[in-house]
């Protein structure tokens, strides 16, 4: 029964996504979005900061959320705090043992190679993760949840030499401002289908993300043939096991490859990232 109910939910929001860039798109492929305005009804462009765009982007898309939530039976449960996980909490209201983490992911693609984007942080890999029973920064135990899905957001970054932050536009000037981002893709995935076998970013305990476009729309990551519960067993043991290399130095597993081999498993199945 939960396997049927997850598969129900991944269709319907599948569906959902395909239907998202016309809900925030202008008819040439540009972000609805232009600017702010302030009461004597002048418009001010907003930044293209990838943190601006994506916090502005979910604002943009949340009446649609709350109408899919409705259409489906849900109740939305939004993180309380901003570090927290996941950004929505999407609970079945005639069974509240029922219920979906979503996470929104933005990323931008690369100018130089198209197929390409920045990788997405897909969460953490600490406390609530590898104890899915804590409740530390996350609205409701990880192991609680039904299903952990990404709403990927992928975009084309603005020509900054048109843009300029400093100006002030009227109403009358609103269809001829240029927007900050376009050519916006959304999909649906189950965050193991896209992951890496890499942190996301810097020193934090993130989980990164495959980069390629087509292999995320697809759900290909390096774990979708092996299974999500490789994702979590390998995530949830990331350079804790020390083994010994053949030249009898010690190192710490942070290769997928490497731990497929310590649990006998087969390395066949580790999909390969594509970077071309």
């Amino acid at each position: 029964m939960p396997t049927e109910v997850k598969r129900v939910f991944k269709e319907q929001l599948q569906n959902f996504a395909h239907e998202l860039s016309h809900h925030i798109s202008t008819k040439d492929g540009q972000w609805a979005i232009k600017g702010f305005i302030d009461v004597l009804q002048n418009i001010y462009t907003i930044s293209s900061d990838t943190k601006i765009v994506s916090k502005i982007l979910e604002i943009h898309l949340f009446p649609k959320v709350l109408e899919f939530a409705n259409t489906y039976g849900y109740n939305v449960v939004l993180a309380e705090h901003q570090n927290h996980y996941p950004d929505i909490s999407l609970v079945k209201k005639e069974d509240e043992t029922i219920k979906f983490a979503v996470d929104f992911k933005t990323t931008y693609r690369k100018p130089d190679s198209p197929h390409l984007c920045n990788s997405f942080t897909l969460g953490s890999h600490g406390e609530y993760f590898t104890i899915p029973t804590s409740t530390k920064n996350i609205t409701f135990p990880y192991g609680s949840y039904s299903g952990h899905f990404c709403l990927c957001i992928i975009y084309d970054r603005g020509d900054n030499s048109t843009i300029d932050e400093t100006q002030m536009y009227s109403i009358s000037d609103l269809r001829s401002i240029t927007s900050v981002i376009s050519n916006i893709e959304f999909c649906a995935v189950e965050k193991w289908e896209i992951a890496s076998d890499i942190g996301g970013s810097g020193n934090t305990a993130n989980i990164g993300s495959i980069t390629h476009i087509e292999d995320i729309k697809n759900g290909a990551g390096m774990f979708s043939r092996l299974g999500e519960q490789w994702f979590n067993d390998y995530w949830r043991n990331y350079k804790k096991i020390t083994i010994t290399t053949s030249d009898g130095q010690t190192k710490q597993i942070s290769s997928l490859k490497e731990f497929v081999e310590y649990r006998h498993g087969k390395t066949s199945l580790i999909v390969p990232k594509r970077t071309r």
